[in-house]
């Protein structure tokens, strides 16, 4: 309980949570798990490797994003042709799931989450409140760009691109709001954002490794929350900017009825 505790001032600035790659609630253990456990509240991912691919499965194995991202460093500077090898089949996997979702995963949190169920979803280092409501997943809509969209509090979580349906608090189809037409630029994509963080996360943890030798696990985690800290950041501000933008257009039309999904 006093562990428990002593997390619960975190929950304002984020959780430590490092995925593995062998199931929908496989973790690697850190003290912040044990909110989850003392609260009795399920915590998943969708980050797995397809069983059908044994040679990802095979390089991958039973490894921790962390310690995958470590491998792929040693690998690189391996003198064996193998290891080579799997650091490349091991890096080809972080690159085409660059989403942090695939679309095996995705089959598994379906098979399950329970029906009903209120749990926790982690993806891009952000934790979603998740619902499994009559066979669909949802999400709860959190982003600021939404506070005044009374009609947006789901978003069905239904392929690994992050396109989902808004629903309302029925969990009927409402629209989401239309691009500013002032918009010159599209923001990238969740791929290209997630592969930036994963290529800067290698080189941080390559030049200490040079500068300083083998970094320790606590470094580890420190630089690679604060590269993705800064690629967030500065995500959610251009989709806040987006989003002011659209939110002016739409108020401009009128409300289309709803339609039972």
């Amino acid at each position: 309980m006093s562990d428990a505790m002593a997390v619960l001032p975190k929950l304002s600035t984020g959780l430590d949570v490092n995925v593995r790659f062998t199931g929908v609630t496989d973790f690697e253990y850190t003290p912040e798990c044990i909110v989850f456990d003392l609260l009795n509240i399920p915590l998943y991912h969708g980050w797995l490797v397809d069983p059908q691919s044994p040679e990802t499965v095979a390089a991958v194995g039973k490894l921790s994003y962390n310690q995958l991202v470590e491998k792929i460093i040693d690998c690189k500077h391996s003198a064996d042709s193998s290891r080579v090898s799997e650091g490349l089949v091991s890096e080809q996997f972080l690159e085409s799931t660059a989403t942090q979702l695939s679309y095996h995963g995705l089959c598994e949190l379906n098979t399950t989450a329970k029906e009903g169920e209120i749990s926790v979803f982690f993806r891009n280092n952000h934790f979603s409140t998740m619902i499994k409501h009559k066979g669909h997943l949802y999400l709860l809509v959190t982003d600021q760009g939404f506070l005044q969209e009374e009609s947006m509090v789901w978003e069905s979580l239904h392929n690994v691109e992050g396109d989902g349906n808004f629903c309302n608090s029925d969990f009927r189809l409402s629209h989401a709001p239309e691009r500013s037409p002032a918009a010159a630029h599209l923001p990238p994509s969740s791929q290209e954002q997630q592969r930036q963080i994963d290529q800067d996360y290698l080189v941080a943890v390559s030049l200490q490794q040079q500068q300083e030798g083998p970094p320790g696990p606590l470094s580890d985690l420190e630089l690679a929350r604060q590269l993705q800290q800064e690629e967030y950041q500065q995500q959610q501000q251009f989709q806040q900017q987006q989003q002011q933008g659209s939110q002016q257009a739409r108020r401009r039309e009128k409300e289309s009825d709803c339609v039972i999904l």
